[in-house]
């Protein structure tokens, strides 16, 4: 390829992903040595809690090259997913009756929506530039996705450690196109938090434990969604009603004024999980959670887990009968950690 045919087809790629349904996409070099050394004092100081495979694949994850031989270029794609709600999803903070879901999990599974999405442009690459070699993923393999996206020129990493776009906030997925297409690269951007540290501040746990520093072990959404055993009790009450996940960070980042709902049909919010009692989702039988979560990424942690977080969370609400009556009625749950999850939000309405 010529120098002018590359920088075509890399105008071309930024065009047929926004005809895809990406916001955005970029094109990033394979070099992430900055990234590796950070990532390597966050696994030493075990930050990482029972997320084992965070350092189980060794150098792949800070080499592109190595977990897909004869990579030199990263397309890297974001996509929103904010629903548009009635509500604004804080409010639902502030009613501890009611369930809090993170926003990206309330419709479709975001893998299988970008996957495809992921594979439409390959395809269109190819028909333009002819075979060449790539593999696509979305958050499913140990690829550095945000500092790629960032050295894509698509957003920089905020003091919570996620993704900031300056035009649209946080509230996006990312995806990658690993490739050997020599294209030219897009300028990485740089970082615009300043002095502010809402992020931190707003912390139900502390998980934010310096500028740009997250320890999972206290992240909310490590707890309800990585956290296989029991939830230490001194993070308990800091989880209040968030059932699965937690965007308290992205809430209240004063980036994400410029956030725009999504489009996306399949990130329509299902089964009223947007705004629904605890009670009411504490009395789902496993047939019919496995029903209701079908095609979501809430799917991944299991029922057992999904009790597990809403005893917490109705540990955490108001005492009222309705509360309490609910926590009794699966007292005797067959699972343990539910058992004792259970027997801790009794203590708290005793």
């Amino acid at each position: 390829m010529t120098t002018i045919n590359r920088s075509q087809l890399a105008e071309q790629i930024r065009s047929w992903g926004r005809e895809l349904g990406f916001q955005q996409v970029g094109i990033a070099s394979v070099g992430l040595a900055d990234d590796e050394a950070r990532l390597d004092r966050w696994l030493n100081s075990g930050f990482h809690g029972e997320m084992d495979y965070m350092h189980k694949h060794g150098s792949k994850r800070s080499h592109p090259e190595e977990l897909v031989p004869g990579t030199v270029r990263v397309i890297s794609a974001r996509m929103d997913y904010l629903p548009d709600e009635g509500e604004a999803p804080k409010e639902l903070l502030t009613k501890p009756e009611r369930a809090y879901v993170s926003r990206y999990a309330l419709g479709r599974d975001y893998h299988k929506v970008i996957r495809k999405r992921l594979q439409k442009l390959a395809d269109r690459i190819e028909a333009a530039a002819g075979p060449f070699g790539y593999r696509a993923f979305v958050d499913s393999a140990p690829v550095l996705e945000k500092p790629l996206a960032r050295n894509a020129g698509l957003g920089w990493i905020g003091k919570h450690t996620n993704l900031i776009n300056k035009d649209a906030g946080s509230w996006f997925f990312l995806g990658e196109l690993l490739t050997d297409l020599p294209l030219p690269v897009d300028s990485p951007v740089g970082e615009h938090c300043g002095t502010c540290t809402a992020c931190i501040e707003v912390c139900p746990t502390g998980a934010i434990v310096s500028p740009f520093e997250l320890d999972a072990r206290r992240c909310i959404s490590y707890l309800t969604i990585e956290l296989k055993g029991s939830i230490p009790e001194e993070l308990r009450p800091g989880i209040g009603n968030r059932i699965y996940g937690c965007d308290d960070c992205q809430l209240f980042c004063p980036w994400n004024k410029f956030a725009e709902p999504t489009a996306e049909g399949d990130f329509t919010p299902r089964h009223g999980l947007a705004d629904v009692q605890l009670v009411d989702l504490f009395a789902w039988t496993e047939d019919e959670w496995l029903e209701r979560t079908e095609g979501s990424a809430i799917r991944r942690i299991g029922h057992e887990r999904w009790l597990r977080n809403i005893a917490v969370a109705l540990g955490n609400a108001p005492t009222t009968p309705v509360v309490v009556g609910a926590l009794k009625s699966r007292a005797d749950d067959p699972s343990e950690p539910v058992r004792e999850h259970i027997a801790w939000a009794l203590a708290r309405h005793a």
